[in-house]
């Protein structure tokens, strides 16, 4: 499932493309996938989009958002007469859109000139699996929605490395689902636990209150540098994700150790398997400007 250095490249691709633009109509295929009233879409200007750990909220002009969230397979794929010739990976499809595209946005382009010559500009939503959700909601009401009200403290947010220690401190679960679980800390799955946990040479199955001051902190600082690391390579697209022009990240090609199965660890030399043996194991397991 994309993580948080994927979620905020699709953002930023979303804020430099979507803002300005007014939807012009929304064509609902899989209806599952779209709750709320499409009429109160239809119309509006596209005036901000933000983040809410792995979610994302397309701010409107009438005080309404589409709140989003890609779940393991969703893709969000923008294209006008500028970007509609690019090639998009063959994790998208042979074009788009395809069979797998569920929601399409039509959209008025920001420029008055554009929109003279009839030109027009769409935000795909594919998804493979259904798994995602895109909700009409009031913006004033996006932060009590249950993903979103729920989310634990994010890395380069709100996580301190003294509230770190704290949600640490007092829990008896494994190191590693606990940096995963979203109601505890915002934003961190597999991938970058894993390289995480690795850098800092902590042992995935350690408790969290069994770390020492030192190591609390050595981790703490491992996660912001292996998500500054995907922020750097657009995030990892080992599975699904792509960023908003349908182009692959490359942080799967600098891992240290997620995806590594085979290959010798960093740290220790051993060979990486799935799941590292023994309590003692080792293994835990600027944005880059690569828009158009």
């Amino acid at each position: 499932m994309p993580e948080l250095p994927e979620v905020e490249t699709i953002r930023l691709g979303l804020e430099k493309y979507l803002v300005g633009h007014k939807i012009k109509d929304v064509e609902i295929r899989v209806s599952k996938l779209f709750e709320g009233d499409p009429k109160k879409v239809i119309g509006t200007r596209v005036t901000g989009v933000r983040r809410f750990g792995k979610g994302l909220v397309i701010d409107l002009s009438n005080k309404y958002s589409l709140a989003i969230h890609i779940k393991l397979t969703g893709q969000l794929v923008y294209r006008d007469g500028k970007t509609k010739s690019l090639k998009v990976s063959p994790k998208v499809g042979d074009s788009i859109p395809n069979k797998f595209t569920h929601v399409i946005f039509k959209l008025d382009p920001p420029s008055p000139r554009l929109r003279r010559a009839g030109k027009n500009a769409f935000l795909y939503y594919n998804d493979r699996r259904r798994f995602g959700w895109i909700r009409v909601v009031k913006t004033d009401q996006v932060s009590e929605m249950p993903f979103f009200k729920n989310l634990g403290p994010e890395p380069f947010k709100d996580l301190t490395l003294k509230l770190f220690v704290k949600i640490l401190s007092r829990s008896g679960t494994a190191i590693k689902p606990l940096l995963m679980d979203q109601k505890r800390i915002g934003g961190i799955g597999n991938i970058y636990a894993n390289d995480a946990l690795n850098l800092a040479k902590i042992s995935p199955k350690r408790s969290g209150k069994s770390l020492s001051l030192p190591e609390v902190k050595s981790l703490f600082d491992a996660i912001l540098k292996v998500m500054e690391k995907g922020f750097k390579y657009g995030g990892a697209s080992e599975l699904n994700f792509v960023n908003v022009l349908g182009l692959e990240g490359e942080y799967q090609n600098h891992s240290r150790v997620y995806g590594k199965k085979g290959e010798k660890c960093p740290n220790c030399h051993s060979t990486l398997r799935d799941k590292p043996s023994g309590s003692d194991s080792k293994s835990g397991g600027i944005i880059q400007k690569i828009f158009l």
